[in-house]
């Protein structure tokens, strides 16, 4: 048996990480504290201020709630090696924090202490060879900083200044980027870069299609939604799957499902407080007890003369053996023997890929904007035939059945939001007079 093995990829649990570009004076700062309340949904946010404190013109005036600004902590660095910043992000972890903001990344690399003034310092010391020397004092620093960076446990934001330039357009002046005040390539470390001029930002590279190309006037938290849509709206799959677990709606079967999907991502062995102890568990322990809490008695199936038999593709389900759910870590098929046709297989979640795409399918339809989750949310469950709360509940088959049909209203061009739109309206009348007609005939349904 091979030592490496390939688990299913999920981007649910993926953090942003943004990298801000411009000129002093652009909204580096203030647009990253924007994008930061909206990553952060309610959690606490951090920002390291090389900027000799000018972020705390942002922060909130106790007492005078009229004048806004953002909450967040502050840690001010006077000195800028990368080594210290590689501390900072650990006392981010140690913080919990949702979102690490370095405002500006350009120090480590040219403040000072930073990497070009150690590189100069090792490349000076006798023998070492000058400035080629000196980087390999200065690479090994480099890489462990972009390695604690990256694996930040929360969302990541780094500003970066550029070396100033100007446009003349007849008597106005304009000050532009150029270049980033960083190593040649960091850009690439991260998943979306905006060039900031005058609070607007033009993105200029990014991983996240609904971005691709986007202007956009001072990005806030409708941009951070967009992003969350595009990494499985922040879910963290282990939390999703015991929300569940502590819901009213909790059934058995659910837990045997609950247990196949933990199983496939490998998450059963993942680690999780108690929601009532408080004690360290596993989600695998968590199924399996609160999936016997609500498991019902086995009813037996019983036949008479005159009652048909049951075949395979029509037996009903009549509750699991007393030992299914515990069977269901070693052995799959002890499950499915226990539960009808429908349970045998499973349905499987919505994928991050069809998660990626729906937020830019809906965009072409009209639904894109962020006070339009509702409606999305109608037109999902019309199109799927059922309720839902969130696109996570979806499973794979439906949510292809939902990108089929955005796709196919998507390319009517203009026409695409009024045609969708019809069309939603045609499915919400069809399921009033279908429930109509039900309750009409309810008295005689005997």
């Amino acid at each position: 048996m091979t030592e490496f093995s390939f688990a299913p990829a999920t981007r649910e649990a993926a953090k942003a990480r943004i990298g801000l570009q411009g000129p002093a004076g652009s909204g580096k700062t203030k647009t990253a504290l924007r994008l930061a309340k909206g990553l952060a949904q309610g959690g606490p946010i951090g920002l390291a201020d090389t900027e000799r404190g000018s972020a705390l013109k942002y922060a909130i005036v106790p007492g005078k709630p009229e004048l806004g600004g953002h909450e967040f902590g502050h840690l001010p660095m006077d000195r800028h090696d990368p080594r210290d910043l590689i501390k900072v992000v650990r006392a981010a972890e140690q913080a919990n924090l949702a979102v690490l903001i370095v405002d500006s990344w350009s120090h480590f690399w040219n403040g000072r202490g930073g990497l070009l003034e150690i590189v100069e310092e090792a490349g000076s010391a006798k023998g070492a060879g000058g400035t080629f020397g000196g980087w390999r004092t200065g690479n090994p620093i480099e890489q462990e900083m972009l390695d604690a960076l990256l694996n930040f446990r929360g969302h990541l934001i780094v500003t970066m200044r550029t070396k100033g330039d100007y446009v003349i357009e007849g008597k106005k002046v304009t000050k532009v980027g150029v270049k980033a005040v960083q190593r040649d390539g960091a850009e690439y470390e991260l998943d979306v870069v905006m060039d900031m001029v005058e609070g607007t930002a033009t993105v200029t590279k990014t991983r996240y299609e609904p971005l691709n190309g986007q202007i956009i006037h001072h990005p806030g938290e409708d941009v951070a939604e967009l992003i969350l849509e595009q990494l499985g709206q922040g879910v963290d799959p282990v939390q999703a799957i015991v929300d569940e677990l502590v819901g009213d709606a909790l059934t058995y079967e659910r837990a045997l499902e609950l247990h196949a999907r933990a199983k496939a991502r490998n998450l059963l062995s993942a680690g999780h407080l108690h929601p009532v102890s408080g004690a360290p568990a596993t989600l695998g322990d968590l199924i399996l007890e609160y999936g016997k809490a609500v498991k019902a008695p086995a009813t037996p199936v019983t036949t008479t003369p005159d009652a048909p038999s049951h075949d395979a593709d029509s037996e009903e389900y009549t509750g699991p053996s007393a030992h299914s759910l515990s069977d269901a870590e070693g052995s799959a098929p002890a499950v499915r023997r226990t539960m009808s046709t429908q349970a045998d297989a499973p349905s499987t979640p919505v994928t991050a890929p069809q998660m990626r795409m729906m937020h830019a399918c809906f965009a072409n339809v009209g639904l894109g904007a962020k006070d339009a989750r509702e409606q999305r949310l109608r037109a999902t469950a019309l199109i799927v035939g059922r309720s839902i709360n969130s696109a996570n509940e979806l499973t794979k088959d439906e949510a292809q059945t939902l990108l089929d049909t955005l796709t196919n209203y998507g390319e009517r061009g203009d026409a695409a939001a009024t045609e969708f739109a019809a069309m939603v309206q045609g499915l919400a009348d069809e399921a009033a007079g279908d429930l109509s007609g039900r309750d009409r005939h309810a008295p005689n349904a005997a």
